[in-house]
C-alpha cells in the first residue's frame, strides 16, 4: 500500500508499505518532517526530474517518495572492518579527516557526481533541505582533506538519537569515502554511538562490516537515547 501524505506532520505505519520499502508520497521536506522521518527509519528518495518521477502532482511536478525498508542494512561501529590496505592508508597520514567543517561542499559533491544520472535524487530541493537540517543541528558531515588542503572525499548523514543515518558519500581520490566512514565509526564507538544506518545493502558496505537486521530491531536501537 502507498499512502498519500498531506500537510500534517505524520507518517502512517511503514510496515504496511510495499515489500521494497516504498510506502508513501507527498508531504514536504521541512526540518520537522525530516526529523520525524529519520527517528522512525524513514527517508525521502525519489527522482527529482519531473519527466522521470513515478508520481507527479497536479502541476506535473515530481512528488517526494518516502521509503522504509523492513530489512535494514547497518554497520555497528564496533564491528567496522578495516582492511589491511585501509590500515596502511590510515597509518600513512596522507589525509586529514574533520567533522562538520564544510557540510555544504560535501553535499554538493555528492550531488554533482550523480546529477547527470536519469534517476538522480539529490537535486536542489533535497540539497537545500539537508543544508537546513545541518544548520539546525540534525545533520553531520565528515570531510577528508588531502595534503594540499583540498577536499578529497567525505560523507553526510542525519542524526537520530545515538545513531547516524548515512545519506551519501563521495570520493575524488581512491578510498577517501571509506576513510570517512571508518573515521565516523571510530568516533561513534568512542562517544557511545550505536549504529550507522546504510539503508540498502551494497557489496562495498558489506565488505566493511555491514549486516542486515529487522526493522523492529532497528527501531529498538535507534530509539535509545
Amino acid at each position: 500500500m502507498v499512502y498519500l501524505l498531506n500537510d500534517e506532520i505524520m507518517f502512517p505505519d511503514p510496515r504496511e508499505g510495499e515489500e521494497s520499502g516504498f510506502f508513501a508520497v507527498g508531504g514536504d521536506l521541512s526540518t520537522e518532517r525530516l526529523v520525524l522521518a529519520y527517528h522512525n527509519g524513514i527517508f525521502p528518495w525519489y527522482a527529482f526530474r519531473d519527466a522521470f518521477a513515478r508520481y507527479v502532482d497536479k502541476d506535473g511536478k515530481a512528488m517526494i517518495e518516502w521509503w522504509c525498508p523492513q530489512k535494514r542494512f547497518v554497520i555497528f561501529p564496533e564491528k567496522i572492518h578495516i582492511s589491511h590496505s585501509m590500515k596502511q592508508l590510515i597509518n600513512s597520514k596522507k589525509y586529514t579527516v574533520t567533522f562538520n567543517q564544510d557540510f555544504n561542499s560535501v553535499i554538493e559533491n555528492c550531488s554533482n557526481l550523480r546529477i547527470k544520472f536519469i534517476a538522480a535524487w539529490l537535486g536542489s530541493r533535497m540539497v537545500a533541505a539537508y543544508k537546513k537540517l545541518h544548520d539546525e543541528g540534525h545533520a553531520i558531515s565528515v570531510e577528508v582533506w588531502n595534503s594540499d588542503g583540498k577536499l578529497a572525499g567525505g560523507l553526510y548523514g542525519v542524526k537520530a538519537n545515538r545513531c547516524i543515518c548515512g545519506e551519501s558519500m563521495f570520493s575524488l581520490e581512491p578510498n577517501t569515502s571509506k576513510l570517512a566512514l571508518i573515521t565516523l565509526a571510530q568516533a561513534m564507538r568512542k562517544n557511545g554511538g550505536l549504529m550507522i544506518d546504510c539503508q540498502f545493502e551494497t557489496s562495498h558496505l558489506k565488505s566493511m562490516g555491514g549486516e542486515t537486521i529487522s526493522y523492529d530491531e532497528y527501531m529498538r536501537v535507534i530509539s535509545q537515547r
